[in-house]
């Protein structure tokens, strides 16, 4: 996510200058320049406001990136090979588990 990227998008989508963008968000136009240029690296409650002045949303999503070598893959082809029963008794075996280590610490 560049937010420099993201925010002239936004702008060229809502067909608005650099300076309607600032009037629309309260702040000055050097900012948006700044922050489109690369010159500065906005924070994200910053960009957020700039987004949504512009009439968008941003919407972040956490995805799981896989780790080559990590013993968690190993396990995939067991666990696939549950059945769906299976699988939600791993789950609640897992959350009794959490529940015990974060009540013990």
């Amino acid at each position: 996510m560049n937010p420099s990227i993201l925010l002239k998008e936004a702008r060229r989508r809502a067909s608005i200058s650099q300076r309607e963008l600032a009037q629309r968000a309260g702040t000055s136009q050097s900012v948006i320049a700044r922050i489109e240029s690369g010159a500065s690296d906005p924070s994200t409650s910053t960009l957020n406001s700039l987004l949504n002045a512009a009439g968008f949303d941003l919407e972040a999503e956490l995805v799981v990136r896989p780790v080559s070598g990590s013993h968690m893959l190993e396990d995939v082809d067991r666990i696939l090979s549950l059945s769906p029963e299976e699988r939600l008794l791993e789950l609640a075996n897992v959350e009794r588990f959490l529940k015990s280590v974060r009540y013990a610490g």
